[in-house]
Order: structure tokens, then C-alpha cells, then sequence
């Protein structure tokens, strides 16, 4: 489904183009498991943050020992320090259930640069691209694992919920089924860039981003 090393290649393509800070210090926001982080440590000194412990755990297992991993949460963190690019990948951001919360983790992740340093923030799908009975399928086929998950997402308002079914199947063993779910908030194009504004940013929208939903990008004065 994703090419991490290719869209970690791209995250920093992209912040070079903008950043005008001259380091290459980068704080991953929603970390996760540390899928972008272990190719970006190819150009910059690493350090993440994520809420969840299970997948801070995991991070710390694939990622090396210099990277820092902080339990946080986006809307309320300090790292005590600044960096030359902040990221938040993956739609991590449409988490951010509510356009207030949404603002102050833009406004969270902004207070961490340095003068000159960039934001780059890919945002959950607009209300625009919204597919009303849309379902998809990611199926894995290998002698040592099977595996389909088919998901499909209904709407109550500006928020998403995602219903994500895994059935796993391996040698010798019972299958299993497991559902996961998820919400998401829609929010347009103009209030991500009034987001990225009102902390004080100036900001660009690039339409197509890392995988096809865009990626917005804001830049602190120098």
C-alpha cells in the first residue's frame, strides 16, 4: 500500500525546498511504529512522538538507539527544544476530531521550530473527496501468511468512521479476525491553511503530497 522509503525521500525533498533553518534536527509527530523514521534518518537526527505505547514500543525496535521516543499528545507537548523540520505523516493529523483541537496541535507542532524551520502536515482525505459507500480491500498472499483486510467508512457529520476487518490466516494455525476502528475528522483545504496562519506560519498547500491526499506546508519566520 505505502513505499516508506519513497515518501521519506520526498519529506525531505520537500523540506529542503522550503526550510530556511540550516540544520537537521526533525521531530516526527504520531511517530507510530517508525515506518518514515527509519529511512529519515538518513538525513536528519530523528526524534518521535506518539501516544500510543504499544506502537512507541515497536518504533523502538526498528528504529536505532540514538532516536529519542516520547509518549505525547499532539495537542499538548514540549520537548524543550526546537527543530529544523516537524512532520506529522499519514493522516495522523484527522485525529484531531474537532477544528479547535486541530488548531492547537498545528499550533503544538509550530512552536517547536526553528526560525525558518518547516511543517509539513499530510492531512485525512477533504470533505470534497469523500466517497459515500466506499469499500477497499489490501490483500497479502504468501506461503507463510494470508491475509485480506477490506474496510468501509460511514460519515456522521464532518467525522469519518473507518471499520477495518483483518482475517489472518497462517500454517498451522486458527485463523483469526480482528476489527479495528477508527475516527477521522474532514476538514477543507482553507482551514488547514488558516490552522497553519494562525500559529504564525506561512503556509503552502503541494495538491499531491506523498500518496495522492496532499501534504501542507508551513514555514516559521526567521
Amino acid at each position: 500500500m505505502k513505499d516508506y522509503e519513497q515518501e521519506a525521500g520526498r519529506v525531505h525533498e520537500l523540506a529542503e525546498r522550503y526550510k530556511q533553518s540550516p540544520g537537521n534536527t526533525l521531530l516526527d509527530v504520531a511517530c507510530g511504529t517508525g515506518l518514515h523514521d527509519q529511512y529519515l534518518t538518513k538525513w536528519y537526527d530523528v526524534e518521535g512522538v506518539d501516544l500510543s505505547p504499544a506502537q512507541l514500543a515497536i518504533a523502538r525496535k526498528r528504529l536505532p538507539k540514538k532516536v529519542k521516543l516520547s509518549k505525547a499528545d499532539m495537542t499538548d507537548f514540549d520537548m524543550g527544544k526546537r527543530y529544523d523540520v516537524v512532520t506529522c505523516l499519514f493522516s495522523s493529523i484527522g485525529h484531531l476530531t474537532t477544528l479547535r483541537q486541530m488548531r492547537r496541535g498545528v499550533a503544538e507542532m509550530a512552536k517547536h521550530l526553528k526560525p525558518g524551520g518547516v511543517l509539513l502536515i499530510e492531512p485525512w482525505i477533504t470533505p470534497d473527496q469523500w466517497m459515500p459507500g466506499h469499500v477497499s480491500a489490501d490483500l497479502v498472499d504468501r506461503p507463510d501468511l494470508k491475509l485480506a483486510r477490506i474496510s468501509t467508512t460511514k460519515r456522521k457529520g464532518r467525522i469519518t468512521k473507518l471499520e477495518m476487518h483483518h482475517v489472518i490466516g497462517r500454517p498451522g494455525q486458527a485463523i483469526q479476525h480482528f476489527v479495528e476502528h477508527h475516527d477521522a475528522a474532514l476538514y477543507t483545504v482553507e482551514e488547514y491553511m488558516d490552522a497553519l496562519r494562525r500559529a504564525g506560519l506561512t503556509a503552502w498547500h503541494n495538491k499531491q503530497g506523498l500518496m495522492g491526499r496532499g501534504l501542507f506546508i508551513g514555514r516559521a519566520p526567521k
